[in-house]
């Protein structure tokens, strides 16, 4: 149990609200969710579902400038990939004429005011926590000049940045803030939903605990640089005299060689550092779902790192253990060869295609078995074989005995090289008697490898990932430079392979995880084609 768990039981012990739970998950429409939000996703509505209460969704788009529909869709999207279903879906507009109406009640009872000072004389005002800031020369307005300001400021007679309405607090407060923060701005902006019917748009620390006021929210779980929000969230909830729910921070996910700024991300697709927002790289949901991460991967990641107090780093190697752990259940083998060399079994027949059983997953009993075509010509990796093999070298080499997984044992017997001295051609003999399910008992070898037949198997693009940054703290800069200087160059490679030969687009596409055996494991990516298939690198088999 964590401590936002400890806090909700002794609400219920309490009767408090009715002893009910109500969460919300209220992401910003101005870009897609990473996995930071992923672990928010999982909290919110896990604890909804925990004390059999409901979650709602809601938007918070009070930026008409940044959000867009597209940002939403995939919001939603996302959402239900992880196994999640929201009780109601609700937007920060929906409540702008009511937020409207609470501003105008604030200033009728002298608690809010129209400033007429740039941005950055307020900015300037505020001062320092050390030190009382200076209050506006239009903080004393009367009640009815303030209102008549504002009404003209929806109204449009103004333009951008000419008058705010800010909350009459104390500007001598160490929480900066408390000093009269601004509460609404003027936008001549089109908004996603709203249109053109406002001009005037409310400010997060205005919108938020109102939104959650309305929806009869119960504990407002964010993440920790809201800590000093808190005071003010509960300070307009108590000014206007309405239903007031707890705000509890927890420390959002930092993970090691990932940034997490939307900014940011938003800097690497537009600068074409990465392929777009589902760019396997990103550590955006999108981007980890097309590299081949399932949703059980990342809720039981979001599980095991737990909810802490104080922001941590956490090691990006977890996220790819959670994912090798949920992978290794489901995911369907098959055999590819990435960076093939030619093995001919000089004393196999010539015109002879055997099939071979294969397992399709030894996790699952259920999964049944898949026929693989053998013949004389085989691509096997490159790395498997080693001329010069010293006794720790147990695959392929002259003189050496391996098995062939699901098939014979050989012998290699002699190599080709080309010009540059590269190995074209490796030579070997098979033994027909130790077929996979008829060993020879007399007969044992110390390492297994796979293999493609040459004839048979299908040529594939395979996309090889790695982390996307190559320093574990990639906003950690040297003087003059900033974070795109410490991406990866070597973050993704492009390769052909060669896949079984049943695998056909539409199975592709179907299983969609794969165990390359001996490799790694691999999803089937949108860009396939019947033509060509594509296959991305989520994760490697060990650590």
């Amino acid at each position: 149990m964590n401590f936002i768990e400890q806090i909700i039981e002794e609400d219920i012990r309490q009767g408090k609200n009715d002893a009910k739970v109500h969460t919300r998950f209220p992401p910003e429409p101005n870009g897609y969710l990473h996995i930071g939000h992923a672990k928010s996703i999982c909290l919110n509505f896990g604890i909804a579902k925990k004390y059999n209460g409901k979650c709602n969704l809601r938007f918070d788009d009070t930026n008409p400038v940044k959000e867009d529909t597209e940002y939403v869709d995939s919001i939603k999207e996302d959402i239900q990939w992880l196994g999640f279903q929201w009780a109601a879906e609700f937007y920060a507009s929906d409540y702008f004429d009511q937020l409207y109406l609470w501003a105008e009640q604030l200033i009728s009872e002298g608690l809010a005011y129209v400033d007429d000072q740039t941005q950055e004389e307020i900015s300037k005002g505020r001062g320092v926590p050390t030190a009382p800031g200076v209050e506006s020369p239009y903080r004393n307005r009367t009640v009815e000049e303030n209102l008549d300001l504002f009404r003209r400021m929806r109204a449009g007679e103004f333009p951008d940045g000419s008058r705010v309405l800010r909350a009459k607090i104390d500007m001598a407060s160490p929480n900066m803030h408390f000093r009269d923060p601004i509460m609404y701005r003027i936008l001549h902006a089109t908004h996603h939903r709203t249109g053109d019917k406002w001009c005037i748009y409310p400010m997060y620390d205005f919108a938020h605990g109102q939104s959650d006021s309305i929806e009869g929210i119960t504990h407002s779980i964010c993440t920790l640089e809201f800590e000093v929000h808190r005071p003010l969230y509960d300070w307009f909830c108590e000014a206007l005299r309405i239903h007031h729910p707890q705000q509890i921070e927890f420390a959002r996910l930092n993970m090691t060689n990932t940034i997490m700024s939307k900014r940011k991300m938003l800097q690497l697709v537009k600068e074409h550092h990465v392929n777009g927002w589902d760019d396997p790289r990103m550590p955006t949901i999108c981007g980890l779902r097309r590299r081949g991460y399932t949703p059980e991967s990342i809720r039981n990641f979001a599980e095991t790192v737990g909810v802490a107090k104080r922001d941590n780093i956490i090691d990006v190697s977890l996220l790819e253990f959670c994912a090798r752990e949920h992978l290794n259940k489901v995911a369907t083998r098959t055999m590819a060869v990435l960076d093939p060399v030619k093995l001919i079994i000089d004393n196999y027949p010539d015109d002879l295609v055997e099939e071979m059983e294969a397992v399709n997953n030894p996790e699952d009993p259920e999964a049944g078995t898949r026929k693989v075509p053998f013949a004389k010509e085989l691509w096997i990796e490159r790395a498997d074989f080693r001329e010069n093999a010293d006794k720790k070298f147990y695959r392929l080499s002259i003189d050496r005995e391996v098995r062939l997984k699901y098939a014979y044992i050989i012998k290699c017997t002699h190599i080709v090289k080309d010009e540059a001295g590269n190995v074209t051609e490796i030579h070997c003999t098979y033994d027909p008697n130790t077929r996979s399910g008829m060993p020879d008992r007399n007969r044992k070898v110390k390492a297994t490898i796979h293999w493609a037949t040459v004839k048979y198997s299908k040529k594939a693009e395979v996309r090889i990932f790695d982390r996307l940054f190559a320093v574990p703290d990639p906003d950690n800069c040297e003087e003059g430079k900033t974070f795109i200087d410490n991406l990866n160059p070597d973050s993704l490679k492009i390769q052909d392979g060669w896949v079984e030969p049943d695998l056909t687009l539409e199975k592709a596409m179907k299983i969609k995880y794969f165990q390359f055996e001996r490799l790694g494991y691999f999803y089937a990516d949108p860009d396939s084609t019947e033509e060509r298939l594509v296959f991305n690198k989520t994760v490697s088999l060990k650590q």
